[in-house]
C-alpha cells in the first residue's frame, strides 16, 4: 500500500479482510477530491448479502477518511453489463488506477456499437434536460444562465465519450471550443438575456445527437 491515496488506505485493508482471495482487483476512478470522496470500484469473485453485511459497518469510516462508498460487483455481472452501461463502464476502464489485486479491467473493452448506443443516450438525455430545464426557468435570464452554466460538466463527459468513436462530430455539429467556454461561463458573466446563447446550444446538442444516430461502424 505504498503509494496509496490515504483516502483509500482503509478501504483496500477492510475489502481484502472481507473478501480475501475472492478479492480480484481494487481500482480507483475520477478525481481523488471528488465531493463525494474519491471512487472505487471493487471486483469479485463471488458477492452476497454477508457481504454487504460486513461492509455497512465500515461505510462512515470510509467517508471519514475521503472516500465514497465502492462500486461493488461479482467480476462476472461487470462483464455481462458492459453493453449495458457503456460509458460508464468503459470511462472506469480507460482511466483507472489500479489499488490491490490484479488488473482485471485490462483485458476488457467495450464494443463500438455499444458505446455508440451509450453516448447517443447521454446526447439525447442532456438534449431533453436543457429543453426541459428552459421551461422550467420560466424564461428568467438567471436561472436560465444557472442552467446553461450547470450543464457544463456533463457536456464535457459527452464530448470526452464522443471523442473515442468520432473526434470530429463535435465540430460537425456546431459545438465549437468558443460555445463551450461560452456554455461554462454562463453564470459568471453579465449576459443580459442568454436566451440566444442556449438556442445555439441546443441545436448544437441537437446536431450531435443527430450525428451519432447516424454513426455506425
Amino acid at each position: 500500500m505504498g503509494n496509496m491515496h490515504p483516502a483509500l488506505r482503509p478501504v483496500a485493508a477492510d475489502l481484502q479482510r472481507i473478501f480475501g482471495t475472492r478479492l480480484l482487483s481494487l481500482v480507483a476512478y475520477g478525481p481523488m477530491d471528488h465531493p463525494d470522496g474519491a471512487h472505487t470500484l471493487v471486483l469479485v469473485e463471488r458477492l452476497d448479502f454477508q457481504d454487504l453485511t460486513a461492509c455497512a459497518p465500515r461505510t462512515s469510516d470510509w467517508r471519514r477518511a475521503g472516500a465514497a462508498v465502492p462500486l461493488l460487483l461479482s467480476r462476472e455481472e461487470f462483464l455481462r453489463t458492459l453493453d449495458v452501461f457503456p460509458v460508464e463502464y468503459g470511462s472506469i476502464i480507460a482511466n483507472h488506477q489500479l489499488i490491490a489485486g490484479q488488473n482485471v479491467l485490462a483485458s476488457m473493452q467495450v464494443a463500438e456499437a455499444d458505446r455508440r448506443r451509450g453516448c447517443e443516450l447521454q446526447a439525447k438525455s442532456h438534449l431533453i434536460h436543457l429543453r426541459e430545464g428552459y421551461v422550467e426557468t420560466g424564461g428568467d435570464p438567471g436561472r436560465v444562465a444557472r442552467l446553461i452554466a450547470a450543464s457544463a460538466p456533463g457536456l464535457g463527459a459527452l464530448m470526452e465519450n464522443l471523442q473515442q468513436l468520432d473526434s470530429e462530430a463535435a465540430a460537425r455539429a456546431g459545438l465549437t471550443p468558443e460555445l463551450v467556454r461560452e456554455v461554462a461561463a454562463a453564470n459568471s458573466t453579465s449576459i443580459a438575456d442568454p436566451s440566444p446563447l442556449l438556442s445555439r446550444y441546443l441545436t448544437a446538442v441537437e446536431r450531435l445527437w443527430q450525428e451519432v444516430d447516424r454513426w455506425r461502424a
